[in-house]
């Protein structure tokens, strides 16, 4: 299966759409983004969204959040809300999405890319690693607002 990936440059009902099929595959509790949402992403700087396609004119069968921002210590990337359908999974969905992500990534600077998975997702848990990322040793702190 080859799959075609691209960045969201706008926001249409087939993107909605998709995204609201595929935010539960990822999330059971968070809300669905609607167009505004969606129009923020695509209009932010700093994010790239990429969806992927299963074939040049198929249906959006996955998608990634590439975070791009600068700080003192240089361009910071940071991979966010990588989604495949369950009906592609397995079939390189994810590693298409995660290598362009890393593609742009390098094409704008960033010297590393960071992501978190949890460790029940296993078999993301093994791309990621397939691709060349490596584990690190670091503590993860989150604040609820």
């Amino acid at each position: 299966m080859v799959f075609v990936v691209e960045e969201a440059l706008s926001v249409t009902g087939e993107l909605v759409e998709a995204i609201g099929h595929l935010l539960p595959f990822l999330s059971s509790s968070a809300p669905t983004p609607g167009e505004e949402e969606l129009e923020e992403i695509v209009r932010c700087k700093s994010t790239v969204l990429l969806v992927a396609r299963d074939g040049a004119a198929g249906p959006i069968v996955g998608t990634l959040t590439l975070a791009l921002f600068r700080i003192p210590t240089g361009v910071r990337a940071w991979i966010e809300d990588v989604i495949a359908d369950e009906a592609v999974r397995g079939r390189g969905c994810g590693e298409a999405l995660t290598r362009e992500a890393l593609r742009i990534a390098s094409e704008r600077g960033a010297r590393t890319v960071e992501l978190t998975s949890r460790p029940s997702r296993e078999a993301a848990n093994r791309l990621y690693r397939r691709i060349g990322f490596s584990q690190r040793e670091t503590n993860v702190y989150r604040y609820e607002l």
